[in-house]
């Protein structure tokens, strides 16, 4: 562990400090290159945007600019340590975005002092944009602020602890269902954890075909029922009649376990609980409700993700923003609605399930992968999610007339580099 501390530290801090740069797009060799980037040849373009505001989408780089803003309050694991704490993070997304879809962003970090103004620093800002992703703030305060800033702003926002976790989970659980052969529909589904991420993987998968009733949510006081006066607007649409109050009453007989909470929650004796084939994603990262050798070793059929890389079946969030976003941007969708999440998650599903290219089981030191019980998600260095998880997001923002310009000329994406060829 202090290796990886000091490998990391130096990694962000040389040979300068920070992940991210800006970079020119326009030549600045002469006089003349200066005059047009700046005065007098400027006022061009600003008369034009002036006359037209749609035109800053032609005459400058918003439609390519995603604003990661965080306030701090949930940095990955570890807890609420303010937003300057969370810049390594927001620029680490930053880089995810441009190196796997090619999209420029900015790193805000907002210093609020409640959550109306975050909204009101966010809404203030977001015409510099052609989207915001919203990273690493608490539940449930969060899920106010992504409501407000869509319905205030007309660019896409997205609180990728939510969404992104939920898609990739949706994702794969699909597949793990059809593996076992079960379905949606009739699976019991237990979800350890109740905040941003765990309400909106739940909320998805009812989306997609689960029975809500058939979904049992545990948070750190035990079963989310009816009876419970403690519950928040959030936690309350999963409160049900039940008789059940702790995590191994509620796996009893249960198909699926979604983890979303800590280390080393489920216990071996709780898995044996589960029905046969069960299937278990143990998100909580580093360490999760589970490690996946106890596991297999306590049940043969179980089928296992994790959020971590050096395990099968990881469920990375990767796999899902940046190309959402890649999609979103391409057609100038206002928003990001549920059917392209959907059409989102069902991209990845299927793609699961294709030949995977010799170049990806090579960047993961394997002869072969292929679809089953460990490779039911594709692996993020997959070069064809760029083509088919865009393409997907970008179809279905038009099918719900969220999208402002047509289906691009330049799809499907082959590659980050080939974002832009023959764009108007």
């Amino acid at each position: 562990m202090s290796d990886l501390r000091t490998t990391a530290l130096d990694y962000h801090a040389q040979p300068r400090p920070g992940k991210l740069s800006v970079e020119l797009t326009k030549p600045t060799v002469t006089a003349r290159d200066l005059s047009l980037a700046y005065s007098p040849g400027v006022a061009e373009p600003v008369r034009e945007i002036a006359r037209d505001p749609e035109l800053a989408f032609k005459y400058t780089g918003k439609g390519n600019l995603v604003a990661v803003i965080s306030d701090g309050t949930a940095i990955l694991g570890l807890g609420n340590l303010g937003p300057l704490a969370s810049k390594p993070v927001m620029e680490g997304k930053g880089v995810l975005f441009k190196s796997f879809a090619g999209i420029d962003v900015f790193d805000i970090e907002v210093d609020a002092e409640s959550p109306q103004a975050f909204i009101d620093t966010v809404k203030r800002i977001s015409i510099t944009f052609g989207g915001i992703n919203l990273e690493d703030i608490k539940a449930p305060e969060c899920f106010e602020i992504e409501r407000t800033l869509i319905e205030q702003c007309d660019i896409p926002v997205f609180h990728d602890d939510q969404h992104g976790t939920a898609i990739v989970t949706a994702a794969g659980m699909l597949n793990a269902l059809e593996i076992v052969g079960k379905t949606l529909a009739e699976a019991k589904i237990v979800c350890l954890g109740a905040g941003a991420a765990a309400i909106s993987c739940m909320k998805l998968l009812v989306r997609m075909g689960a029975k809500i009733q058939n979904i049992l949510m545990v948070d750190r006081k035990g079963v989310i029922h009816a009876e419970r006066d403690d519950l928040n607007q959030y936690k309350v649409m999963f409160a049900h009649d039940t008789d059940k109050r702790t995590l191994s009453e509620a796996l009893d007989g249960a198909d699926v376990f979604v983890g979303l909470s800590g280390a080393n929650l489920l216990s071996p004796e709780d898995l044996k609980r589960m029905a046969v084939n069960p299937i278990v994603f143990a998100c909580s990262n580093p360490a999760p409700e589970i490690k996946p050798e106890l596991a297999h070793a306590t049940r043969s059929d179980v089928i296992m993700a994790t959020g971590r890389s050096d395990y099968p079946n990881q469920v990375n969030n990767v796999l899902g923003f940046p190309f959402i976003f890649r999609g979103a941007l391409d057609v100038r969708a206002t928003r990001i609605n549920e059917e392209m999440k959907i059409a989102a998650a069902i991209a990845l599903r299927d793609l699961a399930k294709q030949p995977v290219p010799k170049d990806v089981c090579e960047a993961y030191g394997v002869d072969s992968l292929e679809f089953g019980r460990e490779y039911i998600i594709p692996k993020p260095m997959d070069k064809r999610l760029i083509t088919v998880v865009s393409d997907a997001v970008a179809r279905a923002a038009i099918e719900t007339g969220v999208a402002t310009q047509p289906y691009p000329a330049h799809y499907p994406l082959q590659s980050a580099e080939d974002v832009f060829n023959g764009n108007p």
